[in-house]
């Protein structure tokens, strides 16, 4: 083979490894790219509930890529299981890896609800029964700590500058990434009994 022909297969070869990689990182993808693989839905693994417009489609194709099994673990126990008649209690479904928390409780008044916020984990976060208000607002716009980071817990309470609010009913989830800071179990008109299904999905 000649030298050129030779320098010629060994760029175009550099250039595809270059583009392979690209292809696999979220970061590099455009947001046409990023609509269809969201659009798709493969990552919801057959659950036919509809993702919430205000997930980050770039943040959750970057966690999901990282740990794709985990994921679809997570979707599984949404999918697989009778989320209107199972007991109330956390379900482990790999360890501390991936758990689910299922609970009822009534909804709270606004003044009585807290932001919070996480480092380890991500939530899924479904309303099975009932309705309440979900409010997000990025991390950046935390004003105040009213309880310090409890690395035992994973959580801290905060107060935000801004945010937005979302209805949650058993149609759509949640998706709640360590740079959201979020304020769940808010009422929507009258207080009501809620049943939800959180899953933690560890980050590492």
């Amino acid at each position: 083979m000649k030298k050129f022909d030779l320098f010629i297969v060994l760029a175009v070869f550099i250039i595809g490894i270059g583009g392979c990689k690209s292809s696999s990182d979220p970061s590099t993808w455009s947001t046409d790219k990023l609509d269809q693989w969201f659009n798709k839905g493969e990552w919801l693994n057959g659950w036919d509930k509809t993702p919430d417009a205000s997930i980050n489609k770039r943040e959750l194709a970057t966690y999901y890529l990282m740990n794709p099994e985990r994921w679809k673990k997570a979707f599984d126990f949404l999918k697989d299981n009778d989320l209107t008649s199972l007991e109330p209690k956390r379900y482990d479904i790999d360890g501390d890896n991936l758990y689910a928390l299922l609970s009822e409780y009534v909804t709270k008044n606004e003044e009585d609800a807290r932001f919070e916020a996480h480092r380890k984990y991500i939530d899924i976060q479904y309303v099975i029964k009932g309705s309440e208000l979900m409010s997000l607002a990025p991390i950046s716009q935390v004003s105040e700590i009213l309880e310090p980071y409890d690395e035992s817990k994973d959580i801290e309470f905060v107060t935000v500058k801004e945010s937005t609010s979302y209805e949650a009913t058993p149609d759509k989830f949640f998706i709640f990434f360590p740079s959201d800071a979020h304020r769940p179990s808010v009422k929507i008109g009258e207080n009501q009994m809620v049943r939800k299904v959180v899953i933690k999905l560890r980050i590492d």
